[in-house]
């Protein structure tokens, strides 16, 4: 599993003009890409990442969502796993199938939620428009 993880000071996700997801401050923005291996590892990988959002200490101070009570925003993100080292299109085979990549976002968004992180997120699968305000920026990769 792979994340993007952003320290943002608002950032929101609109899918067919409705506003699906939103932080109403500061917080993390995370675009959540799972790989084809990762639902057969089963729950570590998903409470490992869950803690390691809720903890990464990159807000202002050196602080965590956990710390602050700041939001995350979890979009899933396939293309995290485009392979791009030969020719001009990338390829996707690494990524997870989409009814497994949803299941492994949800349960990361409900190991969040169970941590008592305030979640919003994308919709699964939809054209969404990811707005972000990046602070900093302060962007960061995190591998599970």
């Amino acid at each position: 599993m792979r994340a993007v993880v952003a320290r943002v000071t608002e950032a929101s996700v609109t899918v067919a003009g409705e506003v699906v997801g939103a932080l109403d401050g500061p917080g993390l923005l995370v675009l959540l890409g799972v790989h084809r291996d990762d639902p057969a590892r089963g729950d570590e990988p998903v409470t490992t990442m869950a803690r390691k959002l809720h903890e990464l200490r990159i807000l202002d101070g050196e602080q965590s969502c956990a710390d602050t009570g700041a939001g995350l925003l979890v979009v899933s993100q396939f293309t995290l796993y485009g392979e791009t080292r030969r020719g001009r299109r990338p390829s996707w085979s690494a990524a997870a199938p989409g009814e497994e990549a949803e299941r492994v976002v949800g349960a990361v968004v409900d190991a969040l939620r169970a941590r008592g992180a305030t979640v919003a997120t994308g919709r699964f699968g939809a054209d969404m428009a990811v707005a972000s305000v990046n602070d900093g920026p302060f962007t960061v990769l995190v591998e599970v």
